[in-house]
């Protein structure tokens, strides 16, 4: 097997395997039934199609075929039964009318009888329908079921028939309103839903959409992959009739897939698979292991089953892959359904193209019959992968090109790193990158393609630029503040054919510009230079500064304080030739240097607004500053010497009824020299009700001893000391 990896500037071609079902109904509804339907250890007759062996002989619109082209369906292939597509109605059949909830209309009953070789019947199923998932949990339902009567059956259906599509592990018939996401539609109801099966919402497990938009699946959901199991006893007839109807109307259509050939009857299921991310129908030396699965019906395994079997094709045990060690033979203990060996493919590094695996099978059924089983796989080696890469050559610095890969013939997915050389590093990864492509020179590339197995193969990418034309200066001259009286120019080299050229400005979206290399008479800004030849564009961009821009600053020292109040200016202005001072009290002046200014201010204002404009060039620029006066705040209190804190609320505090006062300091203390009473910094709390301070209780009358502290706004201090009379 051949693999190969394209990687080419700006070109991109994609292979999209979606799913896809082949479905066509040009078969008979016999040879159906006989080479599609049927496997191992069952025998057919008396086949009849909707409640009729005349038309079994030829095609039927709902009886179809179908294989799955892209290998994502459960089933490789098998019968489709659909409600549309047939002849005629159905509405006779007594068993769809019996779980139908309304009137029963068209869709296919196809029956027949068999004879089991052994004593179990199984076959793999998967219930879809259009009335998912809107109409779930409503009353009006499709319909279907496996209705099998014979010895041993006792059910509620005709001729004793049971119903064998069952949810797994309960008895509850598989249908929409059993089967389902576990929320009801827009036009349902749950206890619908409930009322079939309390526990409908846990059978959730067993319901899909991942195959909605399968060409040939035109259903809104279904079953995953289930199973119908039944008991029998062995050589014995028996019928079944397996039907599905429209329901009501015949607007939205179901359908049932039954896996080919898994009809059958105590046969032992081989499956060989492989790692499906990688490739699920061969095994790749060095890559995938295989996985062989024997499987048997659950209804069987209640008794020990012996399996003997052989490998065959071109691929040798012990050569081609390792061995598998069971002796040829597979035994299923009581209670088990599945044994699976590994199939490890040895890496031999010998091309002997893909080699057929088969492992072929036999049991012996209770009725002393042979049944055969068979499954078959290719072992192929490690693929070869011819890596193509296009080198490009432009010709103009685009910065980056864009570049698209792809793999073709290998094992999807694949994963892709890009290496810059000379340094080695990982530029980037992905199918679709931009790689860098600098001026006048060869950029070199490594591209890797990683496939699912991990095999990596590679090419070397060249980029080549080719570009002549170029910018060789782009020069901007500066112009006074606030004037226009700069200019730009460019030079340029390397041009193919005649250069047009393009100046435009200020700022990038100016509709000002010339045709020329050269432009004069501007004010400060961007200005942007373009010129193109017969092969490429270049760009380049040149500032025109200013020249003396004013920057206003001063600080005052101080900025506030009493009257009156000298004041130094000092000016940090930048960018000016001339400077005008206003001083805010009637004083202004204009000098021509950063020279100190002096100041003093009285208190005829609170607040002088002081401002400083700078100039230069024909801009100018003003900074302002406050010179503040703090009034003058005279100091004020009283010394009473008496008070009645008697509760009349006449003279019932003792307060020194401070004016301007910053804080007050005070202790109060009784005869013996005990503090009654201390109050330290805001002025208000200087206030005595006449208790002990530490005890809380009145004080008596008598004579108290006052030292207080007072403080002043203007920095004042003044210290009293003196005595209350306490009269009650």
């Amino acid at each position: 097997m051949k693999r190969f990896l394209m990687a080419a500037a700006c070109l991109l071609l994609t292979v999209n395997l979606s799913a896809q079902l082949n479905i066509t109904n040009t078969t008979s509804v016999v040879d159906v039934v006989q080479n599609a339907l049927l496997g191992q250890g069952i025998v057919v007759s008396n086949i009849s199609y909707n409640g009729s062996t005349a038309n079994v002989g030829s095609s039927q619109g709902n009886v179809k075929l179908f294989n799955d082209q892209g290998g994502n369906f459960p089933f490789s292939s098998g019968v489709l039964l659909t409600t549309d597509g047939g002849s005629g109605t159905v509405s006779y059949d007594p068993d769809l009318t019996a779980i139908a909830t309304n009137n029963v209309t068209n869709g296919v009953v196809l029956e027949f009888d068999f004879i089991p070789t052994g004593d179990t019947l199984s076959f793999n199923y998967m219930f879809a329908s259009s009335e998912y998932p809107n109409y779930v949990c409503s009353g009006f339902n499709d319909v279907f079921g496996f209705f099998i009567s014979g010895p041993g059956f006792n059910g509620p259906f005709q001729y004793n028939a049971e119903n064998i599509a069952l949810v797994p592990n309960t008895n509850v018939p598989v249908a929409i309103n059993t089967v389902n996401s576990g929320s009801a539609g827009g036009s349902g109801n749950p206890t619908t839903c409930a009322n079939q099966d309390p526990n409908w919402q846990s059978n959730s497990v067993y319901y899909t959409t991942s195959y909605n938009g399968t060409t040939g699946y035109p259903y809104g959901g279904g079953t995953v992959s289930l199973s119908a199991n039944a008991d029998l006893i062995c050589g014995q007839t028996y019928h079944i009739k397996i039907a599905i109807s429209n329901v009501g109307d015949q607007a939205l259509n179901s359908g049932v897939f039954l896996e080919a050939n898994s009809f059958s009857s105590n046969t032992v299921d081989i499956s060989i698979s492989s790692d499906q991310s990688v490739n699920d129908s061969t095994l790749v030396e060095g890559c995938t292991q295989g996985t062989v699965t024997f499987s048997r019906p659950t209804t069987q395994t209640g008794d020990t089953l012996i399996v003997v079997y052989t490998t065959g094709g071109q691929a040798v045990e012990g050569v081609d892959y390792t061995s598998l060690g069971q002796n040829g033979i597979i035994t299923f203990l009581p209670g088990e359904d599945t044994i699976s060996i590994v199939i490890d493919p040895i890496q031999d590094g010998i091309d002997e193209g893909p080699e057929l695996l088969t492992i072929n099978a036999y049991t012996i059924t209770p009725c002393g019959d042979t049944v055969y089983s068979e499954g078959f796989t290719y072992i192929t080696e490690e693929p070869f992968s011819e890596v193509i890469v296009s080198d490009t050559t432009i010709y103009c610095d685009n910065d980056s090109v864009l570049t698209e890969v792809y793999t073709i013939e290998g094992f999807e997915p694949y994963t892709y790193e890009w290496i810059q050389l000379p340094n080695g590093n990982v530029y980037t990864s992905g199918d679709s990158v931009y790689l860098e492509a600098y001026q006048n020179q060869t950029n070199y590339y490594i591209v890797q393609s990683t496939d699912a197995c991990g095999f990596v193969f590679e090419d070397t990418m060249e980029i080549i630029v080719d570009q002549t034309l170029a910018v060789d200066t782009a020069f901007a001259g500066p112009t006074p503040c606030g004037e226009s009286s700069g200019f730009v120019t460019a030079n340029v080299s390397g041009n193919v054919g005649q250069p047009q050229l393009n100046w435009s400005g200020p700022g990038p979206n100016s509709p000002n510009g010339i045709d020329a290399s050269a432009w004069g008479n501007l004010s400060s800004g961007w200005y942007y230079f373009e010129v193109s030849d017969s092969r490429c564009t270049v760009y380049d961009s040149a500032f025109v500064d200013q020249e003396s821009v004013p920057v206003a600053d001063f600080t005052a020292t101080p900025s506030s304080g009493t009257a009156p109040l000298p004041v130094t200016f000092t000016n940090n202005s930048t960018g000016g030739s001339s400077y005008e001072w206003d001083f805010g009290n009637g004083n202004g002046v204009t000098v021509f240097d950063l020279g100190t200014q002096y100041q003093t201010y009285g208190d005829a204002q609170n607040v002088y607004d002081v401002s400083l404009i700078v100039y230069g060039g024909s801009c100018s620029d003003t900074a302002w500053a406050q010179i503040t006066i703090i009034p003058f705040l005279a100091l004020d209190y009283s010394k009473p010497n008496v008070f009645t804190p008697d509760g009349d609320n006449k003279n019932d505090v003792f307060t020194f009824n401070p004016v301007n006062a910053k804080n007050i300091d005070v202790v109060i203390t009784n005869r013996w020299g005990n503090v009654v009473f201390e109050s330290t910094g805001d002025p208000t709390q200087a206030v005595w009700d006449g208790t002990n301070k530490s005890s809380g209780n009145p004080c008596g009358e008598g004579t108290y001893f006052y030292q207080a502290t007072f403080y002043g706004f203007q920095g004042e201090e003044v210290q009293e000391q003196g005595f209350i009379q306490l009269v009650k």
